[in-house]
């Protein structure tokens, strides 16, 4: 799977605020995210992660 910086994803379950979209903070072997709704942040394993994302709803800027 292919994210980006700043890359906007909807994950498949639902933060406890309610909010499942999570702006990517750190791309590497971990995968930084924060809550869209609360602006809580976590580090997941990248084929968690991966699993985790149902689709990805915005990326920011040109992506090469």
């Amino acid at each position: 799977m292919e994210l980006h910086l700043h890359d906007v994803v909807e994950l498949k379950k639902p933060h406890p605020c309610g909010s499942t979209t999570w702006e990517i903070l750190r791309v590497g072997m971990d995968i930084k995210l924060r809550c869209q709704g609360c602006g809580h942040e976590l580090m997941l394993p990248r084929s968690r992660a991966e699993k985790s994302i149902r689709k990805i709803l915005l990326k920011e800027g040109v992506h090469e």
